[in-house]
């Protein structure tokens, strides 16, 4: 049973490696060392829940509703651009990190994840749709080890980002650099909103 299991980690991983608003954020937050195992956690989970729910068959019919997907498309895009946003305005304030900088709170920092995660349709499309219609191939213990290998792969590459934000900590000392990686996830997060409306 293997072979379905390293298959859904190569979909997963695939998939999730793309550069969006999930993957800006906790790296961010990384960082920052801002809450960042916490947040990775959540992302991990949040994922492995979607999985779940895809490959069992849920994904399906929440395809089948134009109403639901446009509602989801219009919530993320409004909450991406809000996001991209505040970004561009710390771009433009600079940053600079520092042991003294103040972190937000453990409320903040969950419920921007939630909303990173549960308004962004393309995660949906990712875990629901994709992983799921492709899991949802296999049978029995093959469809629960392509989920649990799908699962994993989110694991692996949230805690990597997290990890790889902290060993780029010491660059971002440097207020050039918190600027080029605010504009950047700036204009990640507008071009995902765009995308959303087009």
């Amino acid at each position: 049973m293997w072979g379905p299991f390293f298959q859904g980690m190569g979909v997963s991983g695939g998939l999730i490696v793309a550069i969006g608003a999930q993957n800006a954020f906790v790296l961010s937050q990384g960082v920052r060392k801002n809450h960042h195992l916490l947040i990775a956690l959540m992302c991990s989970i949040c994922d492995a829940l979607l999985i779940t729910i895809g490959i069992s068959g849920v994904g399906t019919v929440i395809a089948s509703s134009p109403k639901l997907a446009a509602a989801g498309a219009w919530g993320g895009a409004a909450f991406l651009f809000w996001y991209g946003f505040k970004s561009f305005q710390s771009a433009k304030q600079g940053n600079v990190l520092s042991a003294e900088q103040k972190k937000c709170s453990l409320r903040t920092a969950i419920a921007t994840t939630m909303a990173v995660t549960w308004l962004n349709p393309h995660c949906y499309i990712d875990t629901l749709l994709l992983i799921g219609s492709i899991g949802g191939q296999f049978n029995g213990q093959g469809r629960l080890f392509f989920g649990v290998g799908a699962a994993s792969a989110s694991f692996l590459w949230f805690f990597s980002l997290s990890f790889c934000g902290q060993m780029l900590a010491p660059v971002f000392k440097n207020p050039t650099a918190w600027r080029i990686l605010d504009t950047i996830i700036g204009l990640i997060m507008c071009s995902i909103a765009v995308s959303l409306i087009m």
